[in-house]
């Protein structure tokens, strides 16, 4: 090949066969060498980040535990009390009373929550036309800040008989159904529960229904074809696959439902009297009612605690369901 004018190709030794050519490389290479020095470990660059959270959480967390056994008002000076305030959690009747209240809305939420989110999600799943607006309008609730939710329904409880849902019941022909929703305590606690399950039911929804989403349609298919009904073909097909939906599920409502707050302090502030009372409510008031913030700290450690316990036990539990489903 005959080569351009003024180029001395003599002087260009020839490539070995498989050898890239080197002219303008050693640069680039030199460059692309700074801009991944591997002396420059990538972890690095996660360090800012949890110089922040170890400020933010993990330090006031820390420090909580050792708030937790003195006598700390929250301000001035405090001392050591050792196991005191856990002996005066034990024998304090009010917050044994708001560890079963506790309990009693946890398991009525998560229930209702998820068995209510999996209809939605099964009814939503069809080729009706307005799957997706339903998909909406059901999961709206869900990114509502939760003391409105609690505003709005402290009217849908409204005693008065011509308000809410006493109003509707009235114009219905059902009058002897109304109630004082949020004053009896009787109904208190499960008024909240109702609210909390029309919230996050949408939320629990959209779980289930990613996890339909995923159930091959070959299956249902084959089971059809085997002579399997509506509710064989759920049975036996859909409900097994949806076990890692089911664990997401209960995970969640059953660690919002220990650890309500918002809902049941601005509905009922705990009350009436002590019907709708929880641990949360219970940790706020003698914190920044009482100015107990020492004891009030170990009940939060307990709260901690006994969120962690039930959640562990709860995962290993769900975990096996998913490897024999």
């Amino acid at each position: 090949m005959n080569s351009l004018p003024g180029t001395a190709t003599s002087d260009i030794p020839p490539r070995a066969p498989g050898q890239a050519a080197t002219s303008g490389a050693p640069d680039r290479t030199r460059r692309g060498d700074r801009r991944h020095d591997p002396t420059v470990p990538p972890w690095i660059f996660v360090v800012p980040a949890l110089a922040v959270y170890a400020v933010v959480v993990l330090y006031p967390s820390l420090a909580g535990v050792g708030y937790a056994f003195t006598d700390w008002s929250g301000v001035g000076d405090f001392g050591f009390v050792g196991l005191d305030n856990f002996r005066t959690l034990l024998g304090d009747d009010r917050a044994l009373r708001s560890v079963g209240n506790t309990l009693l809305l946890t398991l009525a939420v998560v229930v209702v929550q998820n068995t209510v989110g999996l209809l939605l999600a099964l009814g939503v799943n069809t080729g009706i036309r307005s799957r997706a607006l339903l998909r909406v309008i059901f999961f709206a609730p869900a990114v509502v800040s939760p003391v409105m939710v609690a505003f709005l329904w402290k009217y849908v409880y409204n005693p008065d008989d011509g308000a809410g849902l006493n109003g509707i019941l009235g114009a219905l022909g059902l009058g002897g159904l109304r109630q004082d929703w949020l004053g009896d305590p009787s109904l208190a606690l499960w008024s909240v529960a109702a609210m909390v399950v029309w919230q996050y039911a949408g939320y629990s929804m959209v779980i289930f229904l990613a996890g339909l989403q995923g159930v091959p349609a070959e299956l249902h298919e084959a089971a059809t074809l085997d002579g399997a009904g509506t509710w064989q073909r759920f049975r036996y097909v859909t409900w097994p696959l949806l076990a890692p939906a089911l664990t997401i599920n209960l995970m969640l409502s059953t660690i919002g439902g220990l650890k309500l707050f918002d809902q049941v302090y601005a509905a009922t502030n705990g009350g009436p009297g002590t019907a709708s009372e929880t641990l949360s409510t219970v940790l706020y008031k003698e914190a920044f009612v009482y100015g107990k913030f020492g004891y009030s700290t170990a009940v939060a450690l307990v709260l901690a605690l006994f969120v962690a316990a039930v959640s562990l036990v709860q995962l290993r539990f769900l975990r096996a369901r998913e490897v024999t489903a």
